[in-house]
């Protein structure tokens, strides 16, 4: 079994920064791929970025540029940094991790909800234009 707790988000007027944690424990390995996801009232969830087995990262489009997604093996946290926010963003985000090695950079698999096993409860990202 494999736990993740969300933290770190907030209301921020657009333009503005937040830095998401995810805290990863339980039964997990340190290769596992990991990810962000959120989920805006009304419209299905979505992936924002994902970090492979191999550290590959791989983005939405809609936030590529903005966004930065790390992992901090020692600590078994993962880490969103979100910048230049928009009214857009404002969603649920949840981190999600699955139990298999997978790789690449710009891997658009890793960005698929269907195939991540655990989530964690989710941070509430508000931004107000």
């Amino acid at each position: 079994q494999v736990q993740l707790v969300e933290s770190g988000g907030d209301s921020v007027q657009a333009g503005g920064s937040l830095r998401l944690s995810c805290v990863v424990s339980g039964s997990t390995y340190s290769r596992y791929p990991l990810g962000w996801f959120r989920q805006a009232p009304g419209k299905e969830r979505e992936g924002v970025a994902a970090i492979a087995s191999d550290a590959a990262t791989t983005y939405a489009d809609s936030v590529k540029g903005r966004f930065t997604i790390s992992k901090d093996n020692a600590k078994n946290i993962l880490y969103l940094q979100m910048n230049s926010l928009k009214p857009e963003d404002t969603a649920m985000y949840y981190c999600a991790t699955y139990p298999g090695l997978v790789i690449g950079a710009n891997n658009r698999w890793l960005l698929r909800p269907s195939n991540f096993r655990w989530w964690g409860q989710g941070t509430q990202v508000t931004v107000s234009s």
